[in-house]
């Protein structure tokens, strides 16, 4: 009995060992700022997806104060550079766009304002079929597109 309750023991603080580990993991990989220009950030993300696939883009359009609000729903953010992707027809509803921040601390409250402002609509005849808002470190992803091409795209952004 005695032996049981010791094998018992030692696989509770086995599990409970290795799900530390992996929180850690996810924590430092959520907080470790992603290295690069964000013209070369954008190429990796787009990397892989056969051109057939996408539709016809203006890419590396900065983001300022007069068009972020376009790109985000929302002026009211700090951040330190930002780049945005998008369809050059307004039929099809298409949208990536990088933030750089300035602080990590500042980006759930940053997430939260673009998950609250940006309209999936913005195109007013065709909507995103998918939204999704992230990060990794002090770099946020807003993508917008058909559900296939936004995880097509997220995956890339998690892989970088």
């Amino acid at each position: 009995m005695l032996k049981n309750n010791k094998i018992k023991i030692i696989v509770v603080l086995i599990i409970l060992f290795a799900v530390a580990i992996g929180i850690v993991v996810l924590i430092n990989n959520k907080s470790k700022n992603v290295k690069g220009t964000l013209e070369e950030i954008m190429a990796k993300v787009y990397s892989g997806i056969p051109e057939e696939e996408l539709p016809k883009l203006l890419e590396n359009i900065e983001v300022n104060k007069e068009n972020i609000e376009m790109f985000l729903g929302t002026n009211q953010i700090k951040y330190r550079e930002a780049l945005a992707s998008e369809t050059i027809i307004g039929s099809i509803a298409h949208s990536v766009v990088l933030v750089r921040l300035e602080n990590i601390e500042d980006v759930e409250l940053t997430i939260e304002k673009i998950e609250n402002s940006v309209n999936p609509r913005k195109w007013i005849c065709v909507e995103a079929e998918s939204v999704i808002v992230k990060n990794k470190g002090n770099l946020i992803i807003l993508i917008m597109s058909n559900e296939e091409m936004v995880q097509k795209l997220e995956e890339n952004f998690n892989n970088l």
